[in-house]
């Protein structure tokens, strides 16, 4: 699959948070000012093209849906992120988040305990 351009990022999000969507719909839930209808068209059918959206046909009128779930999009799209960014090292990512001085004491401690309940969940898993 290929990735996703912000603009079909957007549309995606959408698609994802209805379900099932007309360009009009989806045009309607763009917060202002609203793209035009033959832009979120056009950004659509390039989605049907990478297959990651297909529709059912009302006449004239077609209803999109996804082909991926969101997670799986997430997934693919972070696995190439690490691949790009950093190597494919996780450790070096977290690490380059853990040093951002943007980052609180608060959410170090939350990725911390979440780390730690992987690994406990993991150890729990090899028994």
């Amino acid at each position: 699959m290929k990735e996703l351009t912000r603009a079909e990022e957007q549309i995606m999000q959408i698609i994802w948070r209805l379900g099932r969507a007309f360009v009009k719909d989806i045009v309607e839930d763009f917060p202002e000012p609203k793209p035009a209808y033959n832009t979120v068209s056009t950004i659509v059918r390039i989605l049907e093209k990478k297959g990651v959206v297909s529709h059912k046909a009302y006449g004239n009128t077609h209803e999109y849906f996804p082909l991926i779930t969101k997670d799986e999009y997430k997934k693919k799209f972070m696995k190439s992120f690490l691949r790009r960014y950093f190597g494919g090292s996780f450790p070096e990512m977290v690490s380059f988040f853990a040093g951002d001085r943007d980052l609180s004491l608060q959410e170090l401690e939350e990725i911390r305990r979440r780390l730690n309940e992987e690994i406990d969940s993991q150890k729990r898993d090899k028994k």
